[in-house]
């Protein structure tokens, strides 16, 4: 049996609960992986309140929290090549990360460099790979000024790191209590509330070339106007809302091949993954409410086995 924290059905915390549920059997191009350690995001709970990402069907439920995990290979299914049993793997789960067992689909797991903790590399699938999927899509080259809304979270540390990585200038919106973490990123810190579009603008006087969105609604919606080519504003937040400013929504590109190169970034030293708290399975409901709350400064991590 796995050990696991579900929710039963869709609702707010209440409908949250831990589980004995049958250890998974990998199909298919998939890998069944002990869990050492699972990343807390913010779509974990959105599932739970029954978001439905596109072209996915609803989960059945009860259904497994988490969508990243790293651990160690337990058994490969039909097909599959590349991995063997005993590797150190990381990706995007099949079943839920919040568990001591799941299955990841092979074409969104990749070998876990030795260098790279186990805890660093759960945080690499969500927020760093969507993180690198936006710059990728921004494109911008070295010198331009990006601004990113809501700076603080896991994608926006993640791509505060990578775009400063490419020489971009980058502004980052968050809560005046975390002006010291933003500049510790590289970026200009522009703090939230009203008058935000003016502070930008004094921020960043030479203009702004492309907005990497995390908030959405409102903010959304007054920053677009600080970017005069609109296929330069990106949001991960607000998919419904940006394409009516001629916007687009963010495009995960959702494979190994960008898994690789998130890893390879943790250890050139361009991308530090900021684990700021860890907390054991039995406690997953505590991490999650701590993403849920929205005051985290960088990553949380559910630290399953060592």
């Amino acid at each position: 049996m796995s050990k696991a924290y579900v929710h039963t059905r869709h609702g707010g915390p209440e409908v949250e609960t831990f589980a004995e549920l049958p250890v998974p059997s990998p199909g298919p191009g998939q890998l069944l992986v002990a869990v050492r350690a699972a990343g807390v995001n913010p779509v974990d709970w959105k599932l739970r309140n029954g978001y439905v990402r596109p072209g996915s069907a609803p989960a059945e439920l009860p259904a497994v929290l988490g969508s990243e995990v790293s651990g160690v290979v337990e058994a490969t299914g039909p097909g599959v090549e590349g991995f063997a049993v005993g590797d150190a793997v990381f990706g995007s789960t099949l079943t839920g990360g919040y568990a001591e067992y799941t299955l990841l689909p092979v074409a969104v797991a990749a070998h876990k460099p030795d260098a790279l903790s186990f805890t660093d590399a759960a945080t690499l699938p969500v927020a760093a790979a969507t993180a690198y999927d936006g710059l990728r899509q921004a494109d911008l080259a070295p010198g331009a000024t990006l601004l990113i809304t809501g700076v603080g979270g896991g994608v926006g540390v993640a791509a505060a790191q990578i775009a400063r990585g490419l020489g971009i200038r980058v502004v980052g919106t968050a809560s005046a209590g975390k002006k010291d973490f933003v500049e510790s990123l590289g970026a200009v810190h522009v703090p939230s509330g009203p008058g935000l579009v003016e502070r930008i603008r004094a921020a960043a006087p030479g203009g702004i070339d492309a907005v990497l969105d995390l908030v959405g609604g409102d903010d959304l919606r007054a920053v677009a106007e600080l970017v005069a080519d609109r296929t330069k504003l990106i949001s991960a937040a607000d998919k419904g809302t940006v394409p009516q400013l001629g916007g687009a929504a963010l495009v995960r590109a959702r494979t190994a091949e960008v898994l690789d190169e998130v890893a390879k970034l943790v250890l050139d030293g361009t991308l530090r993954p900021y684990v700021t708290r860890t907390f054991p399975l039995d406690r997953a409901d505590e991490a999650l409410r701590a993403v849920e709350e929205g005051h985290v400064r960088g990553k949380i991590v559910i630290e399953v086995a060592a």
